[in-house]
């Protein structure tokens, strides 16, 4: 490496390295990677808001159907405008995408032949899913106490072979739990134990 000799005012020299000190300035620092700013982003369009709308509806109602006061809540997270939301759901409605009625329905049927549920289980279920009452009452209006005694009959008498080796006050106790969970009320629950018993004495 080179080195220069830099005259001292008494006259003798400095010995330097050639290099000058980096010199920082304003300038410098706002011409930074780092330091400039940022571009601010157009707001969407609402001819793309209510693109993205659509395309939301369509990915949600292709996992599972829906009601559409949930794709009305699944909408508002997604920050679409209430007035683009309203106008999408419309316009789905209208084309058969979306039925409360038909879901409803398909709510009923599931919940009573595959999880054995009481109608009064099912109506709430519907009611926090965001049915509208009328549709609700509509979809539930066929099923009778009787029809509930039944199911309840047959959960219990399916379950109680599970409990051959508990003693009958511990079975009935354990059916009584998992009947009330299933929404039945209590007259009901103590029918559908004691048909259940009846058929484990028969045995």
């Amino acid at each position: 490496m080179a080195f220069q000799q830099r005259a001292k005012p008494d006259g003798s020299r400095k010995r330097t390295s050639g290099f000058s000190p980096s010199r920082g300035s304003k300038s410098n620092e706002s011409d930074a990677p780092g330091n400039k700013p940022a571009r601010e982003k157009a707001p969407p369009t609402p001819e793309r808001l209510e693109q993205r709308a659509r395309n939301v509806l369509l990915h949600q109602l292709a996992r599972s159907a829906k009601s559409t006061q949930q794709l009305r809540q699944i909408l508002e997270k997604r920050e679409i405008p209430s007035e683009i939301a309203e106008r999408v759901l419309e316009r789905f409605t209208e084309v058969g995408l979306i039925d409360d009625a038909a879901y409803a329905e398909t709510i009923v049927n599931s919940r009573r032949n595959f999880k054995g549920l009481s109608k009064s289980a099912i109506k709430r279920e519907l009611s926090e899913k965001g049915v509208p009452a009328p549709l609700v009452e509509q979809a539930i209006e066929t099923i009778t106490s009787e029809d509930d005694l039944a199911a309840a009959q047959e959960l219990a008498a399916r379950r109680i072979r599970q409990m051959s080796t508990l003693t009958r006050e511990v079975r009935e106790r354990r059916l009584a739990g998992y009947l009330g969970r299933k929404g039945y009320p209590s007259s009901i629950v103590f029918a559908a134990i004691r048909f259940a018993e009846s058929q484990v004495d028969a045995n």
